[in-house]
Formats: C-alpha cells, structure tokens, sequence
C-alpha cells in the first residue's frame, strides 16, 4: 500500500476524481514537456457526463496557463480501464509531441496508462494490504494500528497528520462561519451556519451532538461544493465525515492534536486498505466506494481514539461500510451537492453508531472487514453505469424530470 500521503490530500473542491485529479495530470504533464505551446484534452465517461457540473473543464484551462488549451467531451467512447478517462494531446507550433491517457482513479490519484509511477502498485510504503494481515502483524508486535502506520512511514508522518488535522479544523471554521447560495444553479443555500448556532431551548445531550456533528460535516461539504480547500478523506466528496467525529470528539472529549494524529493514522490504514483492494473512486463502484469508506475510517478513527482493539477497530469500520452497500452515486446536476452534502452528515452520525456497537458487541461479528471491502468491490461494479457518477439515473434523472 501506498504513503497515507497519497490518501490525504489537501486540495480545491468539488472533486478529487474530477478537479484534483485532472489538475495534478495538467501539470504534470507541463513538467514532462516544457517546450510544448497546446493542450488538446478530451473527457470520457464520467469525466465527460459530468465535467460540466464538477467544473473540470475549466480547472484544466486553469491549470494548462498560459498554454492554449482545448477541451472536448465524449459521452459515447467506452472506458474498458476506468470510467475516470481522459486523453491530453501536446503540441509544439502545431505538431504532435505527445499523446498521454490518464486515468483518474479517486482521491485525486492518477495513473498514466501503461505507466508504473502512480496507482495501487507504485511507492510501496506498507507490504501488508489486508486487516488480517495487519492485525496479525500488530498482535505479534504488540502495537496499536497507529504505531504499525509509524514503523512504515516513520515518525515524521504525524507532523504530516497533524497538519492534515489543521486543515480540516480550518475548513470546518470557514465553513460555519459562510452564508449564502453555493456555486452551480440549484440554489442550494449553505446550512453549517445555521446548524452550528440553532440551539434549541430543551435540548438534549443527544440532540447536541447530532446538530453539532452536523454542522461540520455540512461546514466541510460546503466549502468543498464551493470550489474551497478541503483534505480528501478519502475524497472531496466524501471529506466532510472524518473532520465532522473527529472535531466533535475533541470539543467534547478534550483528545489533544497528538491523540487525532494517531486516529487519523488508523483511519488512514482503512482507507489504504479499501484504495488498494477495491476502490474510492465513485464513478468505478457508487458512493459506497466513497462515503461508505469515509464512515469505514471515521469509524476506525473514532475506536482508535477511544483505544478500543483491534477487533473492534476491524467490527467499526465493517459495520459502517455494510450498511453502504449498494449506495449509488445520483449528484443532480453533476454537481457535489445534492445529495452529497447532507450524505456525509448522516454518515458522520453513523460512524459513531458503528463505534457503540463495535464497544458492544465487537465478539459477535461474523463478517471480516476484508470479506466486506470484497464485497463493495464485487457489488460497486455491477451497479448500472447511470449510478456512477454519471448524474443519469437516481435522484439526478427523477429531479431533472420532475423540474421538466
């Protein structure tokens, strides 16, 4: 598995797949070809069905300057490698240097075809890629999943952590702290402000905790809808779950930076584990693929803080992706909203239902973590190419319909 560096990401919405991804292609490309003057680009399946709506078009135009670039999209093409697939064409004074297809495969993680210097295979940091393997490794050692993240990457990680941890505060304060209509013609109005300041008279510990939570994962969802700087846990459209627990558990619980540094490490691991033997990318497998994972390592996160073991750990986060399954991936209009936005909220709040049963019932468990990522695999790409981040069937079809 790959560096926690290559999960966590700090970077512009709305999506990892759609503007982190083809940004970080742009410019490689332009480090690869200096001489170059043009860019001819083209879209393919997902890219292309909702390019407009994530704005990717424009985030390489952006990002091509002051090259020329030309962007083009096609909607019929198949993607037999990943539905994620765009073509760059580079041009010198009108002749062709190059032609490099790159795939964009979530999170914000590239792979040139037929190249070995990005993807699930390259820049091995961790030999082990299952949670039973881990785990048995972190018994034999008698070490917590946090120290196992150490040992591979060393310690220098956590300053990287605990950075990751700054930005994720730092974007749930803008977020609360912002009023007004998000970017793209549905008229959505942003809700973290009114969330976090809506106290009811009588209200209940429980009923806190769920507004609170809430509102920062609402905060976080809305900066990232807004075009704002978001870390990818394990993407942008799913980047509101892991700050929403994590900030609520130190408000509330006093954990100091160091304790979520090592929260974020185990929760890193799961996401490792899910990018390396499935996916986290929404248009290969749903928003299973994405919110479901962001549940799976906020979960973990959580029982990590609470230093629960590893078994819980492990019954956590399987209980918070096997009650994803199935989950399709259906943003009206292309855009990371509707229903993105309040998705990451009711994950957030089930990622601390998953940690109480995890607390109680970790011994009863009869489905491995490993068999359930399997599982998500298996069930993400038989899923109809309309429900993978094409925005053509489910709620972007019906709401498209109905507003006809």
């Amino acid at each position: 598995m790959q560096s926690l560096r290559e999960l966590y990401k700090i970077g512009r919405g709305p999506s990892s797949s759609h503007t982190i991804g083809p940004e970080r292609a742009i410019k490689e490309i332009k480090q690869r070809y200096p001489d170059a003057d043009a860019l001819k680009v083209v879209l393919y399946g997902s890219l292309a069905m909702t390019g407009k709506g994530h704005g990717t078009d424009n985030v390489i135009i952006k990002t091509a300057e002051p090259l020329y670039c030309e962007v083009s999209f096609d909607f019929e093409t198949p993607c037999p490698v990943h539905p994620n697939t765009m073509d760059v064409k580079v041009l010198r004074e009108g002749k062709t240097l190059a032609v490099k297809r790159v795939y964009s495969v979530g999170g914000g993680t590239i792979v040139f075809d037929g190249e070995k210097t990005a993807g699930k295979d390259a820049d091995k940091v961790y030999n082990l890629s299952t949670f039973h393997d881990i785990a048995d490794h972190c018994i034999s050692n008698n070490i917590r999943l946090w120290q196992y993240v150490e040992k591979c990457e060393g310690k220098e990680i956590f300053n990287f952590l605990l950075d990751i941890w700054e930005q994720m505060k730092q974007t749930i304060h803008d977020g609360i702290t912002t009023s007004g209509e998000l970017p793209g013609g549905l008229g959505t109005q942003r809700r973290a402000q009114y969330l976090y300041h809506q106290r009811h008279i009588d209200e209940s510990a429980q009923t806190r905790e769920n507004r609170l939570v809430c509102s920062y994962a609402f905060a976080t969802s809305e900066q990232n809808a807004a075009g704002g700087i978001i870390v990818t846990a394990p993407t942008c459209g799913s980047s509101g779950v892991m700050p929403a627990v994590l900030k609520y558990m130190q408000d509330s619980r006093g954990f100091t930076d160091e304790q979520i540094a090592r929260a974020l490490a185990a929760g890193g691991i799961i996401g490792n584990i899910i990018k390396t033997n499935a996916s986290i990318s929404g248009a290969e497998c749903g928003c299973q693929a994405e919110i479901g994972t962001a549940c799976s390592m906020a979960s973990a996160a959580l029982a990590e803080l609470f230093e629960l073991g590893l078994g819980q750990i492990e019954y956590a986060a399987e209980v918070a992706m096997e009650h994803h399954l199935g989950l399709t991936c259906d943003p009206i209009a292309g855009l990371v909203q509707i229903p993105c936005i309040e998705r990451n909220a009711v994950a957030a709040m089930r990622a601390i239902n998953a940690l109480s049963l995890a607390d109680f019932l970790s011994e009863s468990r009869k489905v491995s973590f490993d068999t359930v990522v399997e599982t998500m695999y298996s069930t993400g790409r038989d899923l109809l190419n309309k429900y993978r981040e094409t925005a053509s069937g489910g709620l972007a079809e019906f709401y498209k319909n109905n507003k006809s």
